[in-house]
């Protein structure tokens, strides 16, 4: 339900300055994200139809994720010249706000703002524990294949391939297996538009294992999923810079319109949900400073090292969602939600191309007064 705006904004919260403070390099810092301290953000997305045409309607992602030890969603509230309603996508609780204008209103516009609380995460993955075990529909969801990510055909080819090649007998020696994989045998490419698509058996059948997040990370759940093992994609987009002074892994300014970033998670025994970010080492490789860095450079090695197991989450978490269909919507299932969505008359517009759709999100953290 909405959240009235005077309620969201009090409660003494105010903008840290936290963002301002210089971030330690890498090599000084290293890469060992730890459960910690909670950190409360605060985003807004502003989103206008800038050349309406006929029946007008948009779909925004907000956060729906509560993950008790690394993620709350503390609500949205939104102003709109249309109609808008919450809507929740029926098999992984993905949530949207539906906005429907009238024919005729030539300015459509819609805020958003979210608030989240969020904190790094760090299992020890050599001392298990007593973690809940998943529930029969949860192993059956996180197990079975989608449009874009299937689990038999190449990608179970593949994945057998990698268990067999590691020698790899017990789930979380398959799970690491298919991360190294995944690090040693992709890259990230810079060319692809936005995060990517994810599907992975065009990726496999071709042999071209350059993609983004939404592309890599869907690769190692595929891969996953194949070799018996629950996983899952999160959709998000980073909120604030890297505390550990990877300019690649956090956000430059307040803006964070093109900051997406798609996660993966493993589900093994002993441990719960793993965090796991093959993609993340990638970018590491090609964009932290100076670029292209060698994958035994220190900083990839850090990175490699800390993101099977560890994410430092300066990151809002939207949904697990696949084949989404929107509410209301002609247009085709989206393979994911993670980018605001709008359509004109019958023509969805391009969710890539922010600048003419036209919208923004900005972010920043709030901190008790």
């Amino acid at each position: 339900m909405s959240i009235d705006r005077r309620e969201l904004l009090k409660a003494g919260l105010a903008v840290s300055a936290a963002a301002a403070l210089p971030h330690a390099s890498p090599a000084e810092a290293g890469f060992a994200p730890q459960p910690g301290a909670w950190r409360n953000f605060q985003v807004l997305t502003r989103l206008e139809i800038v050349k309406p045409v006929g029946k007008t309607q948009a779909w925004i992602p907000v956060p729906a994720v509560n993950e008790r030890d690394w993620f709350k969603s503390l609500g949205s509230a939104w102003t709109s010249n249309g109609r808008a309603a919450l809507a929740r996508e029926p098999t992984y609780g993905a949530e949207m706000l539906h906005v429907e204008w009238p024919e005729g209103e030539r300015s459509p516009i819609i805020e958003v703002t979210s608030r989240i609380a969020t904190r790094d995460r760090a299992i020890d993955l050599a001392k298990p524990g007593r973690a809940a075990p998943l529930s029969a529909a949860e192993r059956d969801r996180n197990t079975q294949g989608t449009e874009l990510i299937p689990v038999d055909g190449i990608v179970k080819q593949t994945s057998d391939k990698i268990v067999a090649d590691a020698n790899a007998k017990t789930d979380i020696g398959k799970a690491r297996a298919i991360y190294e994989w995944i690090v040693d045998n992709t890259y990230r490419d810079a060319a692809v538009r936005g995060c990517g698509i994810g599907d992975i058996a065009a990726m496999l059948r071709t042999g071209n294992l350059g993609g983004k997040c939404a592309d890599l990370n869907a690769l190692y759940v595929g891969l996953a999923r194949a070799a018996g093992l629950p996983a899952r994609d999160l959709y998000g987009v980073r909120v604030a810079p890297s505390r550990f002074g990877y300019k690649s892994l956090g956000t430059g300014s307040a803006v964070i319109t093109k900051a997406q970033h798609c996660r993966s998670e493993v589900y093994l025994a002993g441990f719960g949900w793993v965090p796991v970010d093959a993609a993340d080492v990638r970018k590491v490789v090609l964009e932290e400073p100076p670029a292209n860095l060698a994958i035994d450079d220190p900083k990839v090695v850090a990175a490699r090292k800390a993101l099977f197991g560890s994410w430092e989450t300066n990151w809002l978490a939207y949904n697990f969602a696949h084949d989404v269909a929107l509410p209301g919507s002609r247009g085709p299932k989206l393979g994911f939600l993670m980018y605001p969505q709008a359509e004109t008359a019958s023509l969805r517009l391009d969710c890539l191309d922010p600048d003419n759709f036209k919208y923004t999100i900005t972010a920043k953290e709030l901190t008790a007064a």
